[in-house]
């Protein structure tokens, strides 16, 4: 194999996995890309719609917008932002009307240095495990921001990622990355792509900008993967006998009035074979039915989706709804030769808990990082890539069964399905079998790569009525500790209820005055 150097790195396909990728990588290596050393170019269809329904993001987004250089006030204006401040689970535990539990994105006090969830079960508290040790589930409920007009880009007084509109957002980073950041784009239809004799990919041949070169290839070319998939012949590892929702209906719905709340985190209403979500934007909400075929029929689904988006005050009687056909799973290998997949062409799963922008975002940040050299550098790196997403969408599938794996609800086949051990992956049943003596904690999650860690499990875990029988008590010095972290929660809660803003008072702020830059 001859050692050349990268210089050229090729993405295919727009949207938000092309456009947020293109800007990762430029935004590590401007130097190189001035000097004239790298080129970053992103080649897409001018014809072909992005799917445009991935509208949530987990708190990563605002190290990642930082670090490309976007201006926080710019991109809340331009892409029609709100506040997310994680998920709220109605109806998953049994199906009752006063059945929610919250997956908070802030971390407690105290959680680093004791495990506060072992406190909260000795005392058989009443309150919810979220409540007890941080404000944030208070703060949702009353539909507040997570800071205020004076807290500066990025800065947060409890964390936060965005709910988006999600074409807006791939506009925006398009246009950051041609202005700001030196990205070439292309826009032409590839119809064919040549390999060298290694298997590595050559060139893409276009129908109006003809052959485009390059040393690595980022394949963002959605469900088709058109690179690492038809190309490379790279199979997908299904989990559809795990995760088993296959369908899903989008649409969105105006708010009632223009001073309507606007939600402060993503809500997943649990239903007959599946769930619906709702994110609050500014100017909408975007709703969507998820659902498996084999259980239910879409036209059964429709006519839920219809009347959830009735009962919380929307009117369905005259929306346009897109079905969203897919499979879960993920790609056997993501990096194949001279070829990395990022965004859908690397896999999907459900969009419970908004995984598929972050695997985005880790995925470029990774490429970025440690961009190879010299082709001779690919196959180590390759390796390395391969070994840590493999992982972590182990993990991430761990996670989302686990929602399903604890309930309750016994009114469907759907449901009493996903509830049989079979289902679950063997990784999970192992930590639900330990755990029934010990909460979750660091060293269940300390290798490397991990997305999902140890105070995450047990907000669902406890959220969704999980029982651990602990069989030691904790430490009295411990338990003291605890117990004051409760009672300054409770403290800081009613001042931060007092001084936070409604997310609609903040966000209009925003559009008015803007946030202090850092």
């Amino acid at each position: 194999m001859t050692n050349n150097l990268i210089q050229s790195v090729v993405i295919v396909g727009g949207g938000t996995a092309g456009w947020l990728t293109a800007g990762i990588i430029a935004a590590e290596h401007q130097h190189k890309i001035k000097q004239g050393e790298l080129q970053i170019t992103l080649c897409e269809s001018p014809s072909i719609p992005i799917i445009g329904v991935g509208e949530g993001t987990w708190p990563t987004m605002r190290a990642t917008l930082k670090k490309i250089g976007v201006s926080e006030t710019a991109f809340i204006r331009e892409c029609d932002v709100a506040f997310k401040q994680g998920s709220k689970f109605l109806r998953w535990k049994d199906g009752s009307e006063k059945d929610f539990y919250y997956h908070p994105f802030s971390v407690p006090q105290g959680q680093s240095s004791i495990n506060l969830a072992e406190h909260w079960l000795n005392t058989n508290d009443p309150m919810s495990f979220s409540t007890a040790f941080h404000p944030q589930e208070a703060i949702c409920e009353a539909s507040l921001a997570p800071k205020t007009i004076t807290t500066a880009e990025y800065d947060a007084i409890v964390n936060y990622g965005y709910h988006l509109n999600a074409g807006r957002f791939a506009e925006f980073l398009r246009k950051h990355c041609l202005t700001n950041l030196h990205v070439d784009h292309i826009l032409a239809e590839v119809t064919e792509i040549t390999q060298q004799e290694n298997g590595h990919i050559q060139s893409l041949i276009t129908d109006r900008a003809g052959i485009i070169t390059g040393d690595l290839f980022v394949d963002c070319t959605g469900f088709t993967a058109m690179l690492l998939g038809e190309t490379l012949g790279v199979e997908k590892i299904s989990i559809s006998d795990i995760l088993f929702t296959n369908c899903a209906l989008a649409t969105q719905i105006a708010y009632p009035y223009e001073d309507s709340p606007i939600a402060s985190a993503t809500l997943s209403s649990a239903q007959t074979a599946g769930w619906i979500w709702d994110i609050g934007l500014p100017t909408r909400r975007g709703v969507g039915h998820v659902f498996a075929k084999e259980y239910q029929s879409i036209d059964h689904a429709t006519q839920q989706l219809i009347d959830y988006i009735h009962e919380t005050g929307g009117n369905g009687s005259q929306i346009s709804i897109r079905e969203i056909h897919f499979n879960s799973g993920y790609r056997k290998e993501f990096w194949k030769h001279n070829c990395v997949a990022v965004g859908l062409s690397a896999g999907f799963l459900e969009p419970l808990e908004a995984s598929a922008l972050v695997m985005v975002e880790l995925s470029a940040l990774m490429i970025a990082e440690q961009l190879p050299k010299t082709t001779s550098a690919i196959p180590i790196i390759a390796k390395r890539f391969n070994e840590r997403f493999s992982y972590r969408w182990e993990r991430a599938v761990d996670f989302l069964k686990l929602h399903y794996l604890l309930s309750q609800r016994n009114d469907s086949p759907f449901w009493q399905d996903n509830r049989q051990p079979s289902t679950a992956p063997l990784d999970l049943s192992e930590r639900l079998l330990l755990w029934q003596n010990t909460s979750p904690q660091h060293y269940d999650f300390d290798r490397t790569g991990e997305i999902f860690h140890a105070l995450s499990y047990q907000y669902v875990l406890y959220g969704m009525g999980f029982k651990t029988n602990l069989v030691f008590s904790t430490p009295l010095e411990t338990q003291k500790m605890a117990t004051e972290l409760v009672m300054k929660n409770k403290m800081i809660t009613r001042q931060l209820l007092d001084i936070l803003p409604t997310q609609r008072e903040l966000l209009q702020k925003i559009n008015l005055y803007g946030l202090s830059s850092i």
